[in-house]
């Protein structure tokens, strides 16, 4: 039976690190990070991650400030948002939620957003600085599953970490960190071997019994079976899924349970650890920008 990873007792613990830091910041610089929030019309689930984002950021002393569009605004007009925010002093931070309505161009959009508040690290410089392993910014789930495995004293260097998913937000970062040299938490957390699977892979249970650590980010509920996991690896669900029964994963968390020496939980597990690591960001960013403009 596999040991639960708590993904919120984690981000509790990163955030009173970055509170303390926060504290400190602020008495040197006299200046307070603050991060910014643009979401586009009314959907439930973007409005309940926004405000656990900003209450997350009162509890660590960053200021939030929210920026709503209406369900039809053009990519015109959100760029024009962007825009302002990337010239306003005030805000060190820019989060535009995603997903977007469909008429949005969201590659536009992100592209928009400036490299040194890019504190999601979607903006291509900034993914190119975490292939070449010196990003300002690192994202904010894999970042999240990176610290999750260190602070629970799991070994990834020299390790076979195999990814169920390959999108820009998660598997391909995850990726290219979790092969780098070093990492925020040293080369203890780094340093693994890494395969990347996705739905048009072959014999995907083969190479996901492979695996020391299983990251499933697929987005299908429920997808990893206990049969497709060896027995004693380490397994991250990075999936949310909204279904009849409830909230679920992207794994069986029941028959995997019976298998994996460490799981994590949905809700509870990775979800935190993003927030978490998106206050660091911004905080980051502020630090960034406040040595760029010499204040």
């Amino acid at each position: 039976m596999a040991n639960i990873l708590d993904g919120k007792q984690i981000a509790r613990e990163i955030q009173e690190e970055i509170r303390d830091e926060v504290e400190r910041f602020v008495a040197a610089a006299g200046i307070q990070p603050c991060l910014a929030a643009v979401l586009v019309g009314n959907d439930p689930a973007s409005e309940v991650y926004v405000r656990n984002k900003q209450r997350a950021c009162r509890r660590v002393g960053i200021q939030s400030q929210l920026h709503p569009l209406p369900e039809n605004a053009s990519t015109t007009e959100l760029i024009e948002l962007v825009d302002k925010l990337n010239t306003a002093i005030d805000v060190h931070g820019i989060l535009v939620q995603l997903p977007l309505p469909g008429q949005m161009d969201q590659t536009s959009i992100l592209d928009r957003v400036h490299p040194f508040k890019d504190v999601d690290a979607f903006h291509p410089e900034n993914v190119g600085r975490i292939a070449q392993g010196r990003a300002h910014f690192l994202p904010c789930t894999p970042h999240g599953i990176q610290q999750l495995l260190h602070r629970s004293s799991i070994q990834v260097g020299g390790q076979h970490v195999v990814i169920v998913g390959r999108s820009e937000i998660v598997g391909k970062p995850l990726a290219m960190m979790l092969m780098q040299r070093n990492s925020t938490c040293g080369p203890e957390a780094a340093n693994a071997t890494v395969t990347v699977c996705h739905s048009r892979s072959s014999n995907l249970k083969d190479l996901t019994r492979q695996a020391d650590i299983l990251v499933a980010a697929i987005g299908r509920p429920r997808y990893i079976s206990g049969d497709m996991v060896r027995s004693g690896a380490t397994v991250v669900d990075v999936g949310i899924n909204r279904t009849e029964n409830g909230l679920c994963g992207d794994v069986d968390f029941e028959s995997v349970r019976e298998v994996a020496s460490h799981i994590t939980p949905v809700p509870g597990g990775v979800g935190p650890l993003t927030i978490a690591m998106l206050l660091q960001n911004t905080l980051r960013a502020a630090r960034l920008q406040t040595d760029a403009t010499g204040s």
